[in-house]
């Protein structure tokens, strides 16, 4: 199984394996697969060009063994499925992600038929077909999904996702709740509400005064047995996306009052400029989020703040960038996850006026995130001899570290450790590096930072 995009195809795939996992099916090396299920991402064009060189390398396997079987899933198969059908024989399945629950039946169809050809998409965005397996075979034991709502209402201007995953929908709570407890009784340590837009959560339930998702923030954090611990945490709660203009104080009154909950807000801007929010119809204003920031940082001291911000939007001006720039230097995030505009087919952006050529879009990509990684740095250096508790969640990656970073700085060389380094985050969502024995996986641990970089931290256990 290959997974690429947002948390959203980690869970779904999660889901996947642990059906065909229930089904007697066997998790091997790609060398020795007689399939490969690849669920890939639509969000920006790069996106889609990664999983068409994917697909075009089981072409001389295809050729000489007829295998490995290609399924294609996730957005990406909603968006370009029909066209891989056509184009390659060896991808069998497309199945976006509101068929999900198809997936498995219809794989068991195309091993067992070797000329069989299955396109599992719908036309129709309030269709849905889920999964009820709890994720029991997962990436990470330790750390796990679980989605509350699919698809999303808003329509901003330059966004596929309701196209591809269809029109909003809420879990019922209860269904949520027992998916959380079963996790935890597996092992879990960390679990992540997953949404496009969490904070709608509710709205679509029969009856609904307004979103409940404070209310289901609350819950999950309160689940019988879950409380902290008088030394350690048992479960710690995150959540992802918020909308700014959905953001309300109920859900900083739970962040601030539980303590399962961790101190971490990925909330998108996506410019600093009104003129192109408005274009790209995002329903707020740059002073409306900054008071939603100031909202949630004077209740919840020490806040990790995460946000998405787009440059080179059709009509952006350097004025505009500039606006984008400020916002950087004002609300100083912890770290940004930027892109350039993308043009998405279907989208109302991908054919407004005054496209920039991309030379200008990379060359304000590469300046806001000059400007970025100085702030993350600087945030981040703040952090050394101050001491945190770490969910040791895996090793570390193999690799080289970047040798140097914006302004000159050398990185900070990896810490010397007998064998392989472990990595974990903190309750602010920031990597730490740190020597330590194989036993701490899936432990939380005190660990000070001695060291940091503006892409992670490196520590020491303190006993």
């Amino acid at each position: 199984m290959k997974v690429w995009g947002c948390q959203m195809n980690v869970y779904d795939s999660d889901r996947v394996r642990t059906a065909l996992s229930a089904r007697g099916w066997e998790e091997t090396s790609e060398e020795a697969a007689e399939l490969v299920v690849i669920t890939g991402c639509s969000v920006r064009a790069k996106a889609e060009q990664k999983v068409w060189s994917e697909l075009g390398r089981y072409e001389p396997s295809w050729r000489k063994n007829r295998r490995p079987v290609v399924a294609l899933a996730g957005c990406v198969a909603q968006s370009m499925g029909k066209r891989a059908l056509s184009r390659f024989p060896w991808v069998r399945l497309v199945s976006g992600p509101r068929h999900i629950g198809m997936l498995p039946d219809g794989l068991q169809r195309v091993m067992d038929n070797p000329g069989a050809r299955l396109n599992l998409l719908d036309d129709d965005p309030r269709a849905f077909f889920d999964l009820p397996e709890v994720t029991a075979r997962r990436e990470n034991p330790y750390r796990a999904y679980v989605t509350i709502a699919h698809g999303c209402d808003n329509f901003c201007s330059y966004c596929i996702v309701p196209y591809v995953r269809g029109r909003f929908l809420s879990r019922p709570k209860e269904d949520i709740l027992r998916e959380v407890r079963a996790l935890v009784e597996d092992g879990v340590r960390e679990i992540t509400l997953l949404g496009q837009n969490v904070n709608s959560y509710g709205k679509d339930f029969p009856g609904a005064d307004g979103p409940a998702f404070a209310s289901l923030l609350r819950s999950v954090a309160r689940i019988e047995g879950l409380e902290r611990g008088a030394r350690e945490p048992a479960l710690r709660v995150r959540f992802v996306t918020s909308l700014p203009q959905d953001f309300t104080r109920d859900i900083v009154e739970v962040m601030a009052e539980e303590p399962a909950v961790c101190p971490s807000l990925n909330l998108p801007i996506q410019a600093g400029s009104d003129r192109v929010l408005k274009l790209m119809n995002r329903k707020y204003t740059y002073a409306e989020y900054l008071e939603k920031v100031r909202m949630v940082r004077s209740a919840v001291p020490g806040l990790g703040l995460t946000t998405d911000l787009i440059v080179g939007f059709p009509g952006e001006t350097e004025e505009d960038f500039e606006a984008s720039l400020r916002a950087l230097e004002e609300i100083r995030f912890d770290l940004v996850h930027s892109a350039a505009y993308s043009e998405r087919e279907g989208t109302p952006a991908a054919t407004m006026p005054g496209a920039l050529p991309q030379q200008v879009r990379l060359e304000r990509l590469t300046r806001l995130n000059a400007a970025q990684d100085a702030i993350t740095l600087s945030i981040n250096q703040g952090l050394v001899g101050k001491t945190y508790p770490v969910l040791v969640d895996s090793y570390a990656p193999r690799g080289p570290a970047p040798t140097s970073k914006p302004g000159g700085e050398l990185c900070p060389p990896a810490p010397p450790t007998g064998g392989r380094p472990l990595q974990g985050r903190t309750p602010t969502d920031k990597v730490v590096i740190f020597p330590g024995d194989e036993a701490l996986l899936g432990q939380f641990v005190n660990v000070r930072i001695t060291a940091a970089e503006s892409w992670c931290l490196h520590g020491e256990v303190v006993r």
